[in-house]
């Protein structure tokens, strides 16, 4: 498995779980055509395209160019990539039968081409640092979740941050795994409660 330091965008939760299993990398799911409606992804791949550089990884069909297009198109700044797979004919085993072009998807490429892919555009290993620390948990530990006045603190650190307003928390966990550790995540929030209660 090698370490990827993009975001990677993929169209479904199935091509994201074939990934998984060759990268070590963020990996954005768009659901399809989903993120033509969706405000609150396309800010997270804008935000990742300034900060580490995205990567689009589409399905090699008209649905895919479209896709990605689209998010070419919506991200005025920052760094993308496009990394294309080559045309596998066949089915995916999950499915009935072949996609309407009978090509595989992302999900059907074996992992060996996929690398292949990734090498082929230029986009190479990097060295992991540290293994990222920061879990759901972490939030609800520091007071960034569960609590009265999470949602507040969270808007809070976000903008301080520079990070989109709107993010879930799942997405909090994986863009704050790629800035900080949670140790200087903790210091991050001690330092912004002091500051409001002017310490």
């Amino acid at each position: 498995m090698i370490k990827i330091n993009e975001a990677i965008i993929v169209e479904g939760k199935y091509d994201k779980i074939r990934l998984c299993s060759v990268v070590d990398a963020v990996i954005i799911v768009t659901d399809g055509f989903g993120i033509f409606k969706d405000a609150e992804k396309l800010e997270l791949i804008r935000y990742y395209a300034e900060r580490t550089g995205i990567v689009i990884l589409t399905d090699s069909d008209s649905a895919g160019r479209k896709i990605r297009g689209y998010i070419k198109g919506a991200v005025k700044n920052g760094c993308v990539k496009n990394v294309y797979i080559p045309d596998v004919f066949g089915k995916e085993k999950r499915k009935t039968k072949p996609s309407a072009e009978g090509k595989l998807g992302v999900e059907g490429i074996d992992g060996a081409t996929l690398l292949a892919a990734f090498e082929k555009a230029g986009i190479t290993a990097s060295e992991r640092d540290s293994e990222p620390d920061i879990t759901k948990f972490t939030l609800y530990e520091l007071g960034l979740s569960g609590g009265s006045n999470s949602s507040a603190l969270r808007r809070q650190l976000q903008k301080r941050l520079g990070l989109p307003s709107l993010l879930s928390a799942g997405a909090l966990v994986e863009v704050l795994n790629t800035m900080m550790t949670a140790e200087e995540l903790a210091a991050e929030v001690e330092a912004m409660k002091e500051e409001k209660h002017g310490v």
